[in-house]
């Protein structure tokens, strides 16, 4: 501890893109600004728990909710896979799920408005399909999909986007697990099922609840997702604060909207590291 002043570097970083942002955040916040000038208040709040902007909050907190329900039911399944390969099976596997995160976010997003318009490449050769049937059979079929600007296209490109959050938390967990215990449970009459359920399920619960963590905060806070794929009609909180920032140019009840939302992520952050320990507590019991 004696070099504490090697620290000075971060410590100045966080002050300045920070700690100094936040406070104007709350300064805008707990202001409004009449004819007598800026006094403090909470009418941005009193607005910010009203009908509407409720409704907004709790699309948010549902969207990313479900988007981690979906991240976790398939990325656990193929961390689980990738965990049990060979080494060089590991590594290319893991190579094909990390490839997508070096893309832009708003590339990644524009690729399935691509793939999914009218004439995209999906509908293209669906409609090449539907055509040729329906010339062979004399038939009206139409395989194309429409779900361009969509609730449902939104989930599918927020679960694209963040899917990668859960599947690396939970490997990284999964190949430090002992083969040893469950080889050991499996020698006690234990059957393959029931060791997972018993050994790697609690095991690996830390894993969960990192990539938990790690997808449900950036999906509660997202709103280029939600406003590309759902062409502006799917809006998220994320969204409205876009809005009332860059659109509006009301930056107060904009501030507090946003700290609105970061009491939510703080809220859910204390109860996701609550369990966390708990789980802790338990697998070192199990150990």
């Amino acid at each position: 501890m004696k070099n504490k002043w090697l620290s000075s570097p971060y410590v100045v970083w966080m002050v300045i893109f920070t700690l100094i942002p936040i406070f104007i955040v709350i300064y805008y916040a707990v202001t409004v600004q009449d004819d007598n000038g800026v006094r403090f208040s909470l009418e941005n709040f009193n607005a910010v728990f009203g009908t509407q902007a409720a409704k907004m909050i709790w699309l948010s907190v549902k969207t990313a909710g479900i988007t981690t329900i979906f991240c976790l039911l398939l990325g656990y399944p193929a961390a689980y896979i990738m965990a049990s390969k060979s080494i060089k099976k590991k590594t290319a596997l893991l190579f094909l799920f990390v490839v997508p995160m070096w893309m832009n976010t708003l590339l990644r997003t524009y690729a399935w408005i691509s793939l999914f318009e009218t004439n995209g490449a999906l509908n293209s050769a669906l409609g090449f399909v539907s055509d040729s049937l329906n010339k062979l059979f004399g038939s009206s079929l139409d395989f194309r999909v429409r779900i361009l600007f969509t609730t449902k296209l939104v989930y599918v490109g927020m679960v694209y986007n963040f899917i990668s959050f859960m599947i690396l938390p939970i490997y990284t967990v999964l190949i430090k697990i002992d083969e040893s215990l469950i080889e050991s449970a499996q020698d006690l009459g234990a059957n393959p099922a029931r060791a997972f359920m018993k050994i790697v399920m609690p095991l690996s619960i830390p894993g969960v609840i990192s990539g938990v963590t790690m997808v449900f905060m950036p999906a509660v806070t997202t709103f280029v997702i939600s406003d590309l794929l759902g062409g502006g009609k799917y809006t998220m909180i994320g969204n409205q604060i876009e809005s009332y920032f860059l659109v509006d140019g009301n930056w107060r009840y904009g501030s507090a909207l946003s700290i609105a939302l970061m009491a939510i992520v703080l809220v859910s952050m204390m109860v996701l590291s609550a369990v966390d320990k708990r789980k802790d507590k338990d697998a070192g019991v199990l150990i």
